[in-house]
């Protein structure tokens, strides 16, 4: 029997703030209590981002609570993590993060079909206060669509 992944935890207010211009999946490398806490669902992704360290990328301030029945070797929560990406999509995003306003964002922790924490991470530019409001004006005027095309077709 084949199971389906399962979301653990989403950063809805990443599309809200950034132009979303290529997501990636990324595996973490995590100690036991970070797992058993993630399968609780006890992971907070809206402050965090990832950085190339090295050749290496990190994802950084992402918080994971304590485990409640870990004991004295239970994980740091603000620990940064690494990312397990190929050696070619970690050039290609360090080449990109070095151009003015690209920044590597998470979007969604999920546990895929095998049982492995995997991160769905996103190539973003960030977006300025106006664009914000046009989006929300373009959300709304579809929104007022949609209701007048459902109550005329009552």
């Amino acid at each position: 029997m084949a199971r389906e992944e399962v979301p653990v935890a989403e950063n809805r207010k990443a599309r809200h703030d950034y132009f979303i211009e290529e997501v990636l999946e990324a595996g973490l490398v995590l100690t036991g209590t970070e797992v058993k806490s993630l399968r609780l669902g006890r992971v907070n992704l809206r402050d965090s981002f990832a950085r190339v360290v090295n050749g290496e990328v990190f994802l950084i301030n992402c918080h994971v609570a304590p485990y409640e029945k870990g004991n004295r070797w239970n994980h740091d929560p603000y620990r940064d993590r690494k990312l397990l990406l190929h050696k070619k999509q970690i050039r290609e995003l360090a080449a990109r993060v070095k151009q003015e306003g690209i920044t590597l964002v998470p979007l969604r922790l999920y546990f895929d079909k095998r049982g492995r924490a995997k991160l769905l991470l996103a190539v973003a530019k960030g977006k300025r206060q106006y664009d914000k409001r046009h989006a929300m004006q373009e959300r709304d005027a579809k929104r007022n669509i949609d209701r007048a095309m459902k109550s005329r077709l009552r």
